[in-house]
C-alpha cells in the first residue's frame, strides 16, 4: 500500500482492509512508520518510538473480529502506560532516569483489544497542564497545517500525528480541554467523554475528580464513536460505575439527531479576546445547524465564568503540587528536573488552604446545577473550541523579564504571592486566555466533543465545540455524523504538504 491510499481510510477502514485479508497488519504498520520517519523530523510529534517491538507484533497478529483489527496506533506519552516501554509525561525528571512502565495501564489494555497495534508515544506537555505541547523535555511539537504553529496541548502530538497521516486514531486525555484543543488546532475529531466513562486504573482511581477523561482523538467520527464502545465502563480501580448505554456508540451514531434545541455563545466567560476567526467558525456552524433543521439562538448558561476559572485553577494547580511531590518522592528528583513554570504552578498550588480546596469542589456542583437548568431549554451548547487558530511556537511562554523574578520568588518559597488578591484573575487571564472555553465540561463533567468545520484564509483550522446534558454521548456522535456527512473534512487533510 502506498501512502496516498493509506490516507484517505480511518481506522475502521483499515482495520476492514485486515479482516479481508486485502492487506496484512505488519504492511500496515511499514506505512505508518514510514510516514513517521518522513515527517516527524519536522513535526515532533512521536518522542518515544518503538517500532521494532510494534513490527514483530504485527507480524505475528492475524486477522480478527476486533474493531480495530491491525489498525497502528499511538499513545500520549501522559498516564497511558505500555509494559516495557519508557514513558516521561514529558518531564525530564522521567526521561532522565529512564523510566520504564512495568505495566499497562488499563485504557491501554482496552485499546490493544480492540486489536489495535501501537508503535510509539506522543509529544506532550510536562504532566499535560498546558494548552501547547512545548516540553523542555523534547521540545515543540508542529501543526501539520503550518509548522510554524503549535499543535496544542496537552493531546498536541497524538493530534499531530493524525493530521500528518502517521494514524488514523491515536491516544489521548481532556483534564481542561486537551482533547479539544488539540483536535480545535489541528483540524480533527476530538470528544471529551462523561465524567467516569473511562478508566484510569490500575495506577489511579480517577483524575481531578473526575474533570480529566480519557480517549482519542480521530479523523473520524465512527473511529470516535467505535473506541468508545470499546473502552467505556469502570474498571476495578473505579470509585463509581457510570450507566454503560443502551446500545452501542456506534449504532446510535448512524441514527440522524431529532431536531436540535442549541443555544451558543462566541463570549470569553473570562472576559478576554475572542478572535474573529473564533466568532466567523461558529457563525458558520449556526448556519450549518439550521440548514439541517437545527433551532440555533445566542444563549449561554448562567454562569459567573470568573469564578469557575477560579474554581479549575486551584484544583488545576493543587493537582500540580501533588504531582511535583509524588514524582520527587518517586525518582528522586529535584527542582532542575522541572520546568521553571511548573515549579511556579505548584508553588501556587501547594500554598491552597484544605478549606479553600475544598470550598472549590463544592462550587462544581452550583455549575452543575446550573448547566442542567440551561439543559431544560437547550438540548446542546454551541461555543467556540478555542479563542484563536493555533499559537506559534513559543509564542504562549512566560515572558523573559518574569523569569528571573519567578526563580527568585521560588527560591526564599514566595512565588505563590504573585497568586494572591488582585493578581488572581490576572493569572487566570494569562493563562487562560488561548482556551478560555474548554473548562467548563471538566468541572461539571460533562461531554464535550470539537469538530472541524472551519479553516481560515491561511488554512488553519478552529473547532466548534458542542456540550451535552450529562451521558449523552450517543446524542454528541449523532449530530457530529450528521455535520460529517453535510461537510466532509476528511479531504482536507490530503492537502497537508510536508
Amino acid at each position: 500500500m502506498k501512502f496516498n491510499e493509506y490516507i484517505q481510510y480511518d481506522g475502521i477502514g483499515l482495520a476492514n482492509l485486515v479482516k479481508n485479508k486485502e492487506i496484512q497488519s505488519h504492511e500496515l504498520l511499514e506505512v505508518a512508520i514510514g510516514r513517521a520517519e518522513q515527517v516527524n523530523p519536522k513535526i515532533n510529534a512521536i518522542v518515544i518510538p518503538i517500532y521494532e517491538h510494534a513490527l514483530n507484533k504485527a507480524k505475528k497478529h492475524s486477522a480478527s473480529s476486533s474493531q480495530f483489527s491491525g489498525v497502528p496506533f499511538l499513545l500520549k506519552d501522559l498516564h497511558q502506560e505500555y509494559a516495557g516501554a519508557p514513558i516521561s509525561s514529558g518531564s525530564k525528571s522521567f526521561k532522565n532516569a529512564k523510566y520504564i512502565a512495568t505495566e499497562n495501564a488499563e485504557i491501554v489494555n482496552r485499546w490493544e483489544n480492540a486489536g489495535v497495534i501501537t508503535f510509539g508515544m506522543t509529544n506532550s506537555p510536562e504532566f499535560g497542564i498546558k494548552g501547547i505541547t512545548e516540553p523542555e523535555a523534547w521540545g515543540s511539537c508542529k501543526n501539520p497545517w503550518n509548522l510554524k504553529h503549535n499543535s496544542g496541548g496537552s493531546s498536541g502530538g497524538s493530534a499531530s500525528a493524525i493530521a500528518a497521516g502517521i494514524v488514523p486514531i491515536a491516544g489521548a486525555s481532556d483534564g481542561g480541554g486537551s482533547i479539544r484543543i488539540p483536535a480545535s488546532y489541528c483540524g480533527l475529531f476530538g470528544l471529551k467523554p462523561s465524567r467516569g466513562r473511562t478508566p484510569w486504573g490500575p495506577q489511579f482511581s480517577e483524575a481531578m475528580h473526575g474533570a480529566a477523561m480519557q480517549h482519542v482523538l480521530s479523523k473520524s467520527v465512527r473511529d470516535s464513536a467505535a473506541m468508545l464502545d470499546a473502552i467505556q465502563g469502570p474498571d476495578q480501580a473505579s470509585l463509581f460505575n457510570i450507566q454503560s448505554p443502551s446500545e452501542s456508540y456506534l449504532q446510535a451514531m448512524y441514527k440522524s439527531p431529532k431536531k436540535l434545541r442549541i443555544g451558543f455563545s462566541t463570549e470569553s466567560p473570562i472576559g478576554t479576546p475572542v478572535s474573529k476567526d473564533a466568532i466567523q467558525a461558529i457563525q458558520h456552524t449556526a448556519k450549518l445547524l439550521e440548514s439541517l433543521g437545527h433551532d440555533v439562538e445566542e444563549a449561554k448558561p448562567q454562569i459567573d465564568g470568573m469564578q469557575l476559572a477560579k474554581d479549575f485553577i486551584t484544583t488545576w494547580f493543587s493537582q500540580c503540587a501533588y504531582t511535583v511531590n509524588q514524582v520527587k518522592q518517586q525518582l528522586g528528583a529535584t527542582d532542575r528536573d522541572f520546568e521553571l513554570d511548573t515549579l511556579a504552578i505548584a508553588a501556587f498550588g501547594a500554598k491552597a488552604s484544605a478549606t479553600d480546596y475544598i470550598h472549590n469542589l463544592n462550587n462544581w456542583g452550583t455549575y452543575v446545577t446550573k448547566m442542567n437548568q440551561y439543559f431544560q431549554q437547550y438540548d446542546l451548547f454551541l461555543l467556540p473550541s478555542t479563542a484563536s487558530v493555533a499559537p506559534k511556537n513559543g509564542e504562549v511562554k512566560t515572558p523573559a523579564w518574569q523569569i528571573p523574578i519567578l526563580k527568585g520568588l521560588l527560591k526564599v518559597d514566595k512565588a505563590h504571592l504573585l497568586a494572591k488578591g488582585k493578581l488572581v484573575e490576572q493569572l487566570i487571564k494569562n493563562n487562560l486566555q488561548w482556551v478560555p472555553f474548554t473548562q467548563l465540561a471538566n468541572i461539571t463533567g460533562l461531554p464535550a466533543m470539537s469538530v472541524p468545520l472551519y479553516w481560515n484564509k491561511n488554512n488553519l483550522p478552529l473547532g466548534s465545540q458542542f456540550i451535552a446534558p450529562f451521558g449523552r454521548e450517543d446524542l454528541l456522535l449523532q449530530l457530529a455524523a450528521q455535520l460529517e456527512q453535510a461537510q466532509p473534512w476528511n479531504p482536507k487533510y490530503s492537502s497537508i504538504q510536508l
